[in-house]
């Protein structure tokens, strides 16, 4: 196990932001794992290869609570709240139970008309003229007004939100991105006040049902883990999920081949989701993780108290699981394709994965139907946004 040199991401010489594979190849030939320094001076262990992120994933010893850091030395814990991934078992065990008492299948499942009914509104308001930005029209507000409603956020709220959001995820703009996290953390407990004023009204949504909720020694969420856990489901809820249905969308455009194959097959859907998490995945890494003792990881030690990136995105192409891992393909065998793990793994698997997956199905098909000239209207280059998750700024079609 000898010593590693740290891996200048700053001296890259492609667009990392247009193009982070060709990076992850580079560093992916060299092993596994690597030590590497990112634009912003911080160091980190990342993690690239599918084997080696699977099982990281579900390390007990790759920690959240950022006090396992060699570097922690402030009280400044959480940024907005309390949530599960910051936590770790038994705090993040009792915490996810209570989410995921209200998040239940039978809920998600309830919801399809709902989604439906929105993306037909959205569709409806786009059509008479001809072309839009896909994302302002659609992809953006179908997520947003999904998830508002499921938490029990008013309708004159969600602009306010969609602004809050996209500064919270930018990269380069700290301080535009701690001021809108501290101002809806601000708004969120004025909400879950009025949730707990009204703590016996049947009202039915998510955040009122948190507001309740009791674990199995008659503990409830605090204050602060209200608003950790709001913030959470409402900007991981929306946020990535406008990013894949965006990302499928600007997929298929750019791949006819596929898109023609999806049209003649509609039973293809499910697993062109799939193979769009697979190949483009809104979440691109890991929230970061610390080792709570010195893990070997595909021979290379990493310290104690070492901060480690699991990238998602290097491990969904890595050619020691996904053949032809470069291409995208809907007509991979959907068993290899859901091994992707855009969603995580272990214990921090993403909670909301059964309604993006429903949200990201019911959109695609429904602009599929409707639009069936649907096509890239100008510079077909994707636009990526410099952002924590893998995203467009902008996707102009026409129909």
């Amino acid at each position: 196990m000898s010593a590693q040199q740290t891996e200048e991401l700053a001296a890259w010489t492609g667009d990392f932001a247009a193009d982070p594979y060709s990076a992850f190849r580079a560093l992916r030939a060299r092993g596994p794992v690597r030590h590497v320094r990112f634009p912003t001076g911080e160091t980190a262990w990342m993690i690239l290869g599918h084997e080696q992120a699977r099982a990281a994933l579900a390390d007990p010893r790759m920690r959240h609570d950022v006090r396992h850091s060699a570097e922690y030395d402030s009280d400044g814990l959480y940024s907005v709240g309390r949530n599960m991934l910051q936590t770790d078992p038994p705090d993040h065990t009792r915490l996810r139970s209570l989410v995921a008492r209200e998040f239940t299948a039978r809920r998600i499942k309830a919801l399809r008309s709902r989604v439906a009914q929105a993306a037909d509104e959205l569709l409806d308001a786009m059509g008479p003229s001809g072309r839009a930005d896909l994302i302002d029209a659609f992809a953006f507000p179908l997520p947003l007004t999904v998830i508002c409603e499921l938490l029990g956020v008013p309708g004159v709220d969600h602009d306010a939100f969609r602004a809050w959001s996209t500064k919270v995820v930018a990269l380069g703009e700290p301080e535009a991105s701690g001021r809108a996290s501290q101002e809806m953390a601000v708004y969120l407990a004025g909400l879950i006040e009025e949730k707990r004023r009204r703590e016996e009204a049947a009202e039915g949504d998510l955040l009122h049902a948190l507001v309740r909720a009791h674990d199995e020694d008659g503990g409830r969420l605090s204050d602060e883990e209200l608003t950790g856990m709001a913030f959470l489901l409402l900007v991981a809820g929306h946020e990535t999920t406008v990013n894949l249905i965006a990302n499928t969308v600007q997929l298929l455009l750019t791949h006819p081949g596929q898109l023609a194959a999806l049209r003649a097959d509609g039973g293809l859907l499910e697993n062109a989701v799939e193979e769009a998490l697979r190949f483009e995945p809104p979440t691109p890494a890991g929230t970061y993780r610390y080792t709570a003792e010195a893990v070997t990881v595909a021979g290379t030690r990493i310290p104690q108290g070492a901060r480690v990136v699991v990238s998602l995105a290097s491990a969904n192409r890595d050619p020691a699981r996904f053949p032809d891992p470069e291409r995208f393909d809907i007509h991979r065998d959907p068993a290899l394709t859901r091994s992707h793990l855009a969603f995580g793994h272990g214990i921090h698997h993403c909670i909301g994965a059964p309604l993006a997956r429903l949200e990201a199905g019911i959109a695609l098909r429904a602009l599929l139907d409707r639009c069936p000239r649907l096509a890239l209207d100008g510079d077909p280059t994707p636009d990526w946004r410099p952002s924590l998750l893998r995203g467009l700024n902008r996707l102009p079609v026409r129909w």
